[in-house]
């Protein structure tokens, strides 16, 4: 697979408009009522009248596949706000969250894939090319920022709480693996998906703003509340940004799980007192 295959290019039928930026942004937004304030209702009439806007100007020739492409959009955040994003360790919550983000992602690719026939949407594991000295000194500049900053923010404001508590081993075992697993996500769905799809219309910068309405009112419902949003967004918006810039999943991944990796080891110590590593920790 060519390096360029992680964006999508512009395909037979797609026509770009600032119009259609009213409409992405409803369906967009409709994430913040969805996830943030979690009012399903108002987030299901906002992502209704943002495809309605987008039929409008594909039918009037202003846009091409506008529709088409936000109604993946929308579906994933559909399928999303089905359940709860409330951390649960339990077998059964852990079968939920597999389930239901597994088809958040599976769907969309697979309408994109066997109903329009096309690939949009792709997971660039593999580009070919070696990572820049300045990449790798990127990933411990995460690694430094993080260890800084997260046990500040999670133990000052108490999020971690919106965790369990875990302190016997099959508990941290079973919080490892799900954080790994729902940071794997959020790059196939947020930016693999919603980003790709919107930068067949939209210029990077606005497509990038978009998908990370979407990916921080996500973050907020799952736990990063309180002044979360002063770090998840700048991450939104950094992880987009290199994306286009690497045209790599596999160094976006990289960089999230060092992220979360403390993330991980903040959480354990808030509720245990180990490991003991952290500079600034309340």
């Amino acid at each position: 697979m060519p390096p360029a295959a992680a964006v999508a290019q512009p395909a037979p039928g797609v026509r770009r408009h600032a119009a259609g930026l009213v409409p992405a942004a409803l369906v967009c937004s409709a994430a913040v009522l969805l996830f943030g304030f979690q009012w399903r209702w108002a987030g299901y009439a906002a992502l209704a009248v943002g495809l309605l806007l987008a039929w409008w100007c594909d039918r009037s020739g202003r846009t091409g596949r506008l529709t088409a492409d936000l109604a993946l959009i929308a579906a994933g955040q559909l399928i999303i706000s089905t359940m709860s994003l409330e951390a649960d360790l339990s077998d059964t919550g852990m079968l939920r969250f597999t389930v239901v983000l597994g088809l958040a992602v599976a769907v969309p690719y697979l309408v994109s894939r066997f109903v329009y026939r096309e690939r949009a949407i792709r997971f660039p594991w593999r580009t070919g090319k070696r990572w820049t000295a300045a990449q790798w000194g990127y990933l411990a500049i995460v690694l430094v920022a993080g260890w800084l900053v997260l046990p500040f923010y999670f133990i000052s404001s108490g999020v971690y709480e919106n965790w369990p508590a875990v302190s016997e081993p099959g508990e941290i075992g079973r919080l490892l693996v799900g954080v790994i697993a729902v940071g794997t996500w959020d790059e196939l769905f947020f930016v693999c998906t919603v980003f790709v799809l919107l930068r067949r219309h939209f210029p990077v910068w606005q497509a990038n703003l978009l998908q990370a309405v979407v990916f921080v009112s996500f973050l907020w419902e799952l736990g990063y509340r309180s002044w979360g949003p002063l770090l998840t967004i700048p991450f939104a918006l950094v992880q987009g940004w290199l994306f286009t810039r690497t045209k790599s999943l596999t160094y976006v991944f990289v960089v999230h799980m060092l992220f979360d990796a403390i993330v991980f080891a903040v959480i354990v110590y808030a509720h245990t007192g180990w490991p003991a590593i952290f500079l600034l920790a309340p």
